[in-house]
């Protein structure tokens, strides 16, 4: 586990989610459809189309408009469709990039990722050629708080989690992927609040960047993720708290 700057980083990208909520909507969107079309439209039987209508309704999206996306999804009803995609890449510093994008026109997103690669200094990799070093996790975000770290622990570790580790103010809960859902049912179930649950792509280890690289990885990342095919953005930078709060 990073230090500092790992917790700046999450806590910037919470903070870059939150003033992005329309867009936030457009991409939960794309997943319900997705989700429900390669996997049905009941979330009991469908984790993927679960995470994505959770997702949804912590982006506050509207009950009727969730359900109307699955029925789209499904087929019920018309409408346009997507293609889940992952990118892979390197940025400034030699950072590591794992891009997740749901996609209608594979040509032109490709296109378009590789053209912002080239305009922030990165460059587009061949399928496996980051991923090897990163590793899937459940992960859970907890205001410190609001809950004792020990009582935490006791419910998380309980319910199948790994770890439990606190830095600046901050709880993360990290568990296998498989055991994201029951996690995620414990810690609800005891009255926590999550400040973020979600299944991550966590580096193995991660790359310090300098103020100059920092900021160029900074602006490679808000370009990525403003791109309405990019789902999600994940990167093994840890980014200078100046960075990130200027």
């Amino acid at each position: 586990m990073a230090g500092h700057s790992h917790w700046a980083n999450i806590k910037h990208k919470k903070a870059a989610v939150d003033k992005k909520r329309g867009k936030v909507w457009s991409k939960c969107s794309r997943a319900i459809l997705v989700a429900a079309r390669t996997g049905g439209g009941d979330p009991k039987f469908n984790v993927s189309l679960r995470y994505a209508i959770d997702d949804a309704r912590a982006a506050n999206m509207p009950r009727d408009t969730i359900e109307k996306l699955v029925k789209r999804g499904t087929g019920e009803l018309g409408g346009e469709q997507y293609d889940a995609v992952r990118y892979e890449g390197y940025g400034p510093g030699g950072v590591a990039f794992l891009l997740d994008c749901l996609i209608a026109n594979a040509n032109k997103t490709a296109a378009e990722v590789r053209m912002l690669f080239d305009k922030h200094g990165g460059n587009l990799g061949v399928p496996g050629s980051v991923l090897y070093s990163f590793v899937q996790k459940g992960q859970f975000l907890v205001d410190a708080s609001v809950v004792a770290e020990d009582r935490l622990m006791e419910v998380a570790l309980d319910a199948g989690a790994e770890d439990v580790v606190a830095a600046e103010g901050i709880l993360e809960v990290t568990c296998a992927p498989s055991q994201f859902l029951a996690v995620r049912e414990r810690l609800e179930a005891a009255g926590i609040p999550l400040e973020q649950a979600e299944v991550s792509w966590v580096p193995l280890v991660r790359v310090s960047c300098g103020a100059e690289d920092g900021a160029k990885v900074l602006r490679l990342i808000e370009a990525l993720e403003d791109h309405d095919d990019v789902q999600k953005v994940w990167t093994n930078a840890d980014l200078p708290a100046e960075i990130l709060q200027s």
